[in-house]
């Protein structure tokens, strides 16, 4: 069913038109080789992935702050694989896994096709609780900042999606209002019940195809957005 009256998307970018993920473990690959880390990439990025998510949701909730985020992410993933790394190589990792990450683009399956679909009728916007420097890097690297009219950050706004402030500051930096708007994320408490507890309507990009419960609206891959849009 095509929703009527918007006229302003608003798009996570991590997980949602980045991929991530991909992006992740290759940057990962490079600096391990690069630093001479001996450990199995794939053994680390199962431990890695769901202790990322978790600090990621204590930042959210502002239990940690940046450097915390970036440093203990990695201790306790070497700590539970029982790899021995001194606090200078994480550091050292933490940081060149900045500077790199954004240096590999891969996209989700359609992104560029759904981007070009909407740029005609809708005006695009980012909200995302990334850091500027790096969120900027992906979109200018990946060639998709063109498509976008504002892009906001947890850091512009001084809070984190789910708050409401930041999507207020978004809107606010759009010149829409939230019965116009629209988030896409793939975050349920983050982007999703956000934006609606807000009063924006909001679509789950559920690609990894979890359980969504009540009336949210899903797709598993971009290109179904043309079904509502």
């Amino acid at each position: 069913m095509k929703l009527k009256g918007i006229t302003n998307i608003f798009f996570d970018l991590d997980h949602t038109l980045w991929d991530f993920d991909k992006n992740s473990a290759l940057t990962f690959e490079k600096i391990f080789e690069t630093h001479q880390v001996a450990v199995n990439l794939n053994d680390f990025l199962k431990v890695y992935e769901p202790v990322n998510l978790r600090y990621w949701k204590l930042y959210r909730d502002n239990q940690i702050d940046k450097a915390s985020l970036r440093y203990k992410r990695l201790k306790e993933t070497f700590d539970a694989i029982k790899i021995p790394v001194s606090d200078d190589l994480i550091h050292n990792l933490a940081q060149d896994y900045i500077q790199y990450l954004p240096t590999f683009n891969h996209l989700f399956d359609g992104t560029l096709e759904v981007l070009e679909y909407l740029k005609p009728n809708y005006n695009l916007h980012i909200i995302t609780n990334g850091f500027h420097e790096a969120q900027q890097k992906k979109l200018v690297e990946s060639r998709i900042s063109d498509y976008f009219k504002t892009v906001t950050n947890s850091e512009m706004a001084g809070v984190k999606k789910p708050n409401p402030i930041i999507f207020d500051y978004a809107l606010n930096l759009a010149t829409t209002t939230r019965h116009e708007s629209l988030m896409i994320g793939d975050n349920m408490e983050a982007d999703i019940m956000g934006a609606l507890n807000f009063g924006m309507d909001a679509i789950c990009f559920n690609y990894h195809k979890e359980l969504v419960t009540g009336s949210i609206k899903q797709v598993t891959s971009l290109k179904e957005l043309k079904r509502y849009l």
